[in-house]
């Protein structure tokens, strides 16, 4: 009898040799957006339901949105709701079969965090220049 010689198998690739991309750092910042948009409508359930409450709860809950970390809040999850929409617009592009190209697709990564930053701060100067600051 012969003894069967094993030979040792070669190990699956793991996330430690690869290099991150723009493209895969998209992808994962797009379904952690995505994750956290779904509290940030709880948020907002939250803001609906005290408006159609009484006037005290109304104003706890605007008190509480309008304090400095509620407007942190609402300053991250509005970058949130920007970037998961140009990472939906990006996938969308994706789906036409364009932009399927390696250094297109990085660009489009790139494009859309800086899109996403841009666009906030631009709507948040906006909505301050129009409120008449703080």
């Amino acid at each position: 009898m012969s003894k069967s010689t094993t030979q040792a198998r070669p190990l699956s690739p793991h996330l430690q040799i690869y290099r991150i991309t723009p493209t895969m750092a998209m992808s994962v910042a797009h379904r952690i957006t995505g994750a956290a948009l779904y509290f940030g409508i709880l948020l907002f359930a939250l803001w609906l339901f005290a408006a159609a409450g009484s006037k005290e709860q109304f104003d706890f809950v605007n008190a509480l949105f309008g304090s400095i970390l509620g407007r942190i809040v609402i300053f991250g999850y509005s970058w949130v709701l920007i970037h998961h929409m140009l990472g939906g617009i990006r996938h969308l592009i994706w789906d036409t079969t364009h932009g399927l190209e390696k250094h297109t697709s990085r660009q489009m990564a790139i494009a859309t965090l800086v899109g996403s930053i841009v666009l906030t701060l631009v709507i948040w100067i906006a909505a301050w220049v129009i409120r008449g600051g703080l």
